[in-house]
């Protein structure tokens, strides 16, 4: 599927609010294996999860002893408005499961052998019941709707909760997130784009484009390419310093100055220059290999003038404002 259909797709979903997009077990193992010290002795909860279909569902029971968890607790729920899961036609209603290592080693379980509990009402993320679970957890990780991911990461800052989420690139332009990224309360995973290889959607889905299929077990994958893992939990590659080859002394014209904003541009992450002390804009895609210890967030897209950074009157995609930490620490050593 071309990448200007496969935006199409996911804007639409969030526009009508079709939130059906499955995570792939092999992205999950993928991403979450960068992160397994954080679950030792730690009750999860996967609050937006069918687990009779999830595969957050499948990964943590598999590893449940390896990680060294607490608990888990997967929960689904049917809010009025967004049809998120096919529940079974006999029961209606939403439900949770609480599983604490007792079947480890067995196969995928029957989730009746784990003991199924219903809500009272709908099961939303946001409704008292759904919250009481997420008091009682140390850690989220799912696959939220994407129509409502401001709202969702706002409930787990808000709880002060450890979370590992997957969402649409675009979230990060979201000026609640973009925010949380600037003060350092969360960052990007380790994939994103073509690392995350796509979603499980269900039969009423249409499939667009060359970059879809129906893999052996009949699951229709479309691969949106502009997805990303956004977390709060500390990982290595975060603390990498991007290596920078450029420099602005020797070519300046490579790197022009906007109209309105007294900064430089630079249209890909390594082209920024190592001797550049100024605000330097970069693409969003920046903030997938962001070191806060080497740079600093200074702002979103804006010129000083509130109008979109521009160059020659032309803007180009969304921009952030940077500046390198280490070029003016070493400019400041080299004046003492």
């Amino acid at each position: 599927m071309s990448r200007k259909v496969q935006h199409s797709l996911l804007s639409k979903a969030k526009a009508n609010k079709k939130d059906e997009f499955y995570t792939q077990l092999s992205d999950i193992e993928v991403e979450l294996k960068h992160y397994s010290k954080h679950f030792k002795n730690k009750i999860v909860y996967c609050n937006c999860d069918d687990p009779k279909v999830s595969n957050f569902f499948r990964y943590f029971f598999k590893n449940f002893k390896r990680l060294g968890l607490k608990r888990l607790i997967i929960a689904c729920y049917k809010n009025e408005d967004i049809d998120l899961f096919d529940f079974e036609k006999e029961s209606g209603k939403p439900y949770f499961i609480e599983y604490s290592g007792e079947l480890s080693g067995k196969s995928i379980p029957n989730i009746e052998e784990i003991g199924i509990q219903y809500f009272e009402g709908n099961g939303d993320f946001r409704s008292q019941e759904s919250i009481n679970l997420l008091l009682k957890s140390d850690i989220v990780v799912t696959n939220p709707p994407f129509s409502l991911f401001r709202e969702y990461i706002g409930q787990l800052i808000k709880f002060k909760k450890k979370f590992l989420v997957i969402g649409n690139i675009n979230a990060i332009t979201y000026k609640e997130i973009f925010k949380l990224i600037k003060n350092n309360k969360v960052w990007m995973g380790i994939n994103m784009g073509r690392g995350i290889s796509g979603f499980i959607v269900p039969e009423h889905y249409e499939l667009y484009g060359t970059e879809t299929k129906i893999d052996d077990d009949g699951n229709r994958i479309v691969s949106p390419n502009n997805c990303l893992w956004l977390t709060n939990m500390d990982m290595s590659k975060r603390h990498e310093d991007i290596i920078l080859t450029k420099s602005y002394y020797e070519d300046q014209s490579y790197f022009p100055s906007y109209d309105n904003y007294k900064g430089i541009n630079v249209n890909k992450t390594k082209d920024i220059p190592y001797d550049f002390e100024g605000h330097i804009g970069v693409p969003i895609t920046f903030l997938h290999k962001f070191n806060p210890k080497q740079f600093e967030i200074i702002k979103f897209r804006k010129g000083d003038n509130g109008k979109d950074l521009s160059i020659d009157k032309k803007c180009p995609y969304f921009r952030i404002l940077i500046r390198n930490k280490k070029v003016i620490n070493a400019s400041v050593t080299n004046s003492l």
